[in-house]
């Protein structure tokens, strides 16, 4: 009885890895990580916030719509006519219902605009409306 020992040859087919064990745990690794992000948002301007001794953080918010120094109302980084606020609050919260909305009011700004805000915010069903300040 003779034995024969077969020895493979060196070919390119041989010698490949399979990477799609390697390219399904990036994908999901991907997918983890897109899922799990959190977007900062940002309503277009920087306002000089009031201070105030009873500031504490909100967890959730999904909507900011800031006050300039001049009045202007700014909503996802875009000018707003005043007139509008209401429709754009009912967009956004229509999108969704769970997040509250922050007013970042400058120090300096009227109490007119806040109010004319705040209105357009109620009369859209927002219930969960803050002001943000800096604290003290």
């Amino acid at each position: 009885m003779r034995r024969t020992i077969r020895r493979r040859g060196a070919s390119d087919e041989d010698a490949d890895i399979n990477l799609t064990p390697m390219l399904d745990v990036v994908f999901i690794m991907l997918i983890f990580f897109i899922v799990t992000a959190t977007f900062i948002k940002q309503a277009g301007i920087t306002v000089a916030r009031p201070e105030a001794l009873t500031a504490e953080q909100k967890p959730t918010v999904s909507m900011l719509v800031a006050i300039s120094l001049n009045g202007e109302i700014w909503i996802d980084k875009k000018r707003v006519d005043p007139t509008t606020v209401r429709a754009h609050l009912e967009k956004l919260f229509a999108e969704n219902p769970k997040g509250g909305l922050v007013i970042q009011a400058d120090k300096g700004s009227t109490n007119e605009k806040l109010v004319a805000v705040l209105n357009a915010a109620r009369a859209a069903g927002l219930r969960e409306v803050a002001i943000s300040t800096e604290r003290n």
